[in-house]
């Protein structure tokens, strides 16, 4: 693999890390509950389900899942009903809108365990995320070359890019949160995370 192709293999996944999606709305979930300190407990998970599941997709491991069709529908299913869960959690939040009686440091503090198990079971329980590394990993390694450092660094590519920008997401959300705080606009950001986080499980959920 040539430094040219790993380069427009990392522009690509650059963009696609940007693009929102369950792991995003999991951090951003765990940030307006628990501030940056919060979200960065979810950002961990992610990236350690992320690197097992690249491991898993560059040593062939990952290609066994998805051929077995019963181990991979559940994981589906699984994925689905767990971001269902986290969307509902948070639209009970807006609906409430009971905020003042959280003390967030705290909370992120005594929770942090859970932010992770968040964060680590949102991105392990996602067929999809497996699927983009088996489907677009080979078209980036020499054909016919079977070159397993070749595969796990682009699988860390992918992985470590999604830190890159969680982290990046963790610190807007971090400038802004004296606007983020305040109560209508606590309200919006829970309903439209708590949305996109139901809307991601159905969309899971019926795909064939």
């Amino acid at each position: 693999m040539s430094w040219s192709t790993y380069a427009g293999f990392a522009g690509m996944m650059a963009f696609l890390a940007m693009m929102p999606g369950p792991d995003t709305m999991v951090v951003l979930k765990n940030a307006l509950t628990g501030g940056a300190r919060g979200g960065g407990w979810a950002c961990a998970g992610i990236t350690v389900a992320n690197f097992l599941q690249g491991t898993a997709a560059a040593l062939g491991l990952g290609a066994v899942i998805t051929r077995y069709r019963p181990v991979f529908e559940t994981v589906k299913w699984l994925g689905a009903a767990y971001l269902v869960f986290l969307g509902i959690q948070a639209l009970r939040g807006a609906w409430r809108g009971d905020y003042e009686a959280l003390d967030d440091v705290r909370k992120a503090r005594a929770s942090r365990g859970r932010r992770f198990r968040e964060g680590f079971l949102s991105n392990v329980t996602n067929p999809k995320v497996i699927v983009l590394y088996l489907s677009v990993l080979p078209q980036f390694l020499t054909p016919g070359v079977t070159d397993q450092a070749d595969a796990l660094l682009l699988a860390y590519t992918v992985a470590a890019l999604g830190v890159v920008w969680q982290v990046l997401l963790l610190l807007f959300v971090h400038r802004v949160r004296g606007w983020l705080g305040q109560r209508k606009v606590r309200r919006v950001m829970d309903g439209a995370t708590g949305t996109a986080l139901v809307g991601f499980g159905a969309a899971l959920a019926l795909e064939g």
